[in-house]
């Protein structure tokens, strides 16, 4: 059992949303083990800090994730979001029905 992880929820959150952008809340909570109480609260810090825009399309809704914000590393604050994206390739989940 690891003692930690490299990404926190957020991150996480971040890489899941930016993989699907129609995502919904619950199946987020359901891909990181976490509660989707959680996941809400996760993802309106996102949106407050500029990393994500939500739009309603229906009753969903639809993430645009601003590539181009500052990850805020301690070191490097030149990297943006885009950067960290493209660090992590996509895999396929064998959950997911589409």
């Amino acid at each position: 059992m690891r003692d930690f992880a490299f990404l926190t929820n957020h991150g996480k959150t971040l890489l899941v949303i930016a993989r699907d952008r129609r995502i919904r809340t619950r199946d987020i909570a359901a891909r990181l083990d976490i509660t989707e109480r959680a996941t809400q609260s996760i993802v309106a810090d996102l949106a407050r800090a500029g990393y994500i825009e939500r739009s309603r399309v229906g009753r969903r809704n639809l993430y645009t994730v601003k590539t181009d914000a500052p990850l805020g590393l301690p070191v490097q604050r030149d990297i943006d979001i885009g950067s960290l994206i493209a660090l992590l390739p996509a895999q396929d989940d064998p959950t997911d029905e589409t």
